[in-house]
């Protein structure tokens, strides 16, 4: 049994696809269709996926304008949100009219709140006879991601009275076993994890309704495409389908035109990174990076801040000398148990830890708010990488910056990024951040050379803050707030 509007009255109706009146359409009535203008294999709109109209911007507005039911409205009072954000705003109106959804966005732009509060909707309103299985099904590539989800819909589906669940690897089975046994209307889920229950026949996916992938491309980039045909084919074909990508390579494109219908296509994913952030490079060697970071990490306005490696040993190293060198830092990478994951990143959110390092795959779906900076001591490989990581600074209209130690070999990387950003980053001298007696062990190229252009010393483009504090206070004021730990 699906549920849609028409002339704006919520009717029951067959299969959600059964609706020979639906069309894509902008959530804007005046807005003509646009085409996407990134590149190649970010391009949907082809005919693979049919007729679509696109939202690439939306203006703001308020949640109290949208038709929920009085139980969402209140827990959304109580969460605070008054404003939608962009995602929200293009997305919302189609998905509650029970339309397929295509959006590209990052992690934190708030598309949990653009599919939840949907679904939260949906399951109030369609209550149906008591079910054996979750009415929707969200899948999601990491452990720190499901758990994410599952707090947020649980916020906002406080009053609803409907029950979620979240499942995936890493952690016993039992605990997970007794949620769906207590048969939730909403199951959060990571693909590995929701295969193996569902051939021990523990979960039941035969009366989804909804379907939302979220984050398709990190699923791919992890090898999960192969266990979401099998789910596609676990759950029914009649449902409406929400995908979430960051980007859109030809793999996803094809998933894309094989599971949606008319989609409602919201394309956010080439938008420059918020205008909040200010960028930097230093250019320096390997054997200097780790006094660099210290120095950075004592300024003022470095006090709560994201370090990212390429590798999860480096990850583990450079924290573990953190802490010896008197900061408050904590390693987040994948070898590390769902317990010792959990524990570093509710100490990264109290205020416990104020560095995080970790691996991109580690930290796919953070949401933490109020981060100062964030550090590529080891610039991403890619573009998009970058982005996903900045954007983990500089929300809510807060002040952050980026600070990238880079090496010669990075140089393309760095034009890529600046194309992306619309801007050249700032080069940074390094002895803005002080004196480091290792310097001589590695010379970097020539500024010249690698990138043609002079570090900018003046107060023009400085960061926040000033040049550097003096490092022992500076750890001793966070050994002072770590305490008796």
């Amino acid at each position: 049994m699906g549920f849609c509007f028409f002339k704006n009255a919520p009717v029951f109706c067959p299969p959600l696809h059964s609706c020979n009146g639906w069309n894509a359409a902008c959530f804007r009535p005046d807005a003509a269709p646009q085409s996407f203008n990134g590149p190649k294999e970010n391009n949907i709109m082809n005919e693979s996926i049919g007729h679509t109209n696109t939202v690439s911007s939306a203006s703001a507005g308020n949640f109290s304008e949208l038709d929920l039911c009085s139980e969402l409205h209140k827990a959304i009072r109580d969460a605070g949100f008054t404003e939608t954000r962009p995602i929200q705003a293009a997305a919302l109106p189609a998905a509650l009219e029970g339309k397929d959804i295509l959006g590209l966005a990052e992690t934190g732009t708030g598309k949990t709140a653009a599919f939840a509060i949907p679904i939260l909707e949906f399951i109030s309103q369609n209550p149906g006879q008591k079910r054996s299985g979750p009415r929707a099904l969200v899948v999601a590539p990491t452990r720190e991601l499901a758990k994410q989800i599952e707090t947020e819909i649980q916020m906002l589906g406080k009053y609803t009275g409907v029950r979620t669940a979240a499942i995936f690897g890493g952690v016993s089975t039992h605990r997970q076993k007794t949620e769906l046994r207590r048969n939730p209307g909403i199951l959060v889920a990571c693909p590995g994890r929701l295969l193996d229950l569902y051939e021990q026949g523990i979960v039941r996916l035969n009366e989804i309704d909804i379907l939302v992938l979220d984050e398709a491309d990190h699923m791919f980039d992890m090898g999960f495409l192969p266990d979401i045909r099998r789910i596609l084919k676990a759950v029914p074909s009649q449902r409406q389908n929400l995908l979430f990508s960051a980007t859109m390579p030809s793999q996803i494109r094809e998933l894309a035109d094989k599971i949606l219908v008319n989609p409602h296509v919201v394309d956010l994913s080439h938008s420059k990174p918020a205008a909040t952030i200010e960028h930097g490079i230093v250019q320096i060697g390997e054997k200097v990076k780790y006094d660099l970071l210290r120095s950075v990490l004592s300024r003022s306005d470095a006090y709560r801040a994201i370090v990212f490696t390429r590798t999860k040993h480096r990850a583990r190293k450079i924290a573990r000398n953190l802490e010896k060198n008197g900061h408050s830092a904590v390693a987040l990478q994948g070898n590390m148990s769902q317990g010792q994951r959990d524990r570093a990143m509710a100490g990264f959110r109290s205020g416990d830890f104020d560095v995080l390092v970790a691996t991109d795959i580690a930290a796919r779906g953070i949401d933490v708010a109020s981060v100062d900076v964030v550090i590529n001591y080891d610039l991403p490989i890619t573009v998009d990488a970058y982005t996903r990581r900045i954007g983990r600074t500089g929300r809510s209209e807060c002040k952050g910056w980026a600070l990238s130690f880079v090496t010669s070999s990075d140089r393309d990387t760095i034009r890529s990024i600046e194309r992306r950003i619309g801007e050249k980053i700032a080069i940074r001298a390094l002895d803005e951040f002080g004196t480091f007696e290792t310097q001589e062990e590695e010379t970097p190229e020539p500024q010249t050379k690698s990138f043609s252009r002079r570090p900018n010393r003046g107060s023009g483009g400085s960061f926040r803050g000033g040049k550097s504090s003096n490092s022992g206070n500076r750890s001793g004021q966070r050994r002072g707030r770590r305490g008796g730990r």
